[in-house]
């Protein structure tokens, strides 16, 4: 039970990982450019949700494949 749990978290974190970087593409159209694009999503923790996410679900299902 506790494996779905972690994976459920890791998929929650890479939902919201994910929401939030295709959110900050509306400053695409605003007029900056993907090399700022890019440097200001490495700056907010946010954005770091989504490999944490990934890593965590990868983790889990690699980990204990039998469990799930």
């Amino acid at each position: 039970m506790g494996y779905i749990f972690l994976f459920l978290i890791g998929f929650g974190l890479a939902v919201a990982g994910g929401v939030t970087i295709i959110a900050y593409m509306n400053f695409l159209p605003a007029g900056i450019g993907w090399v700022d694009y890019f440097i200001f999503i490495k700056g907010r923790i946010e954005c770091y949700f989504l490999p944490a996410g990934i890593i965590l679900m990868a983790f889990v299902i690699y980990h204990y494949p039998n469990k799930l």
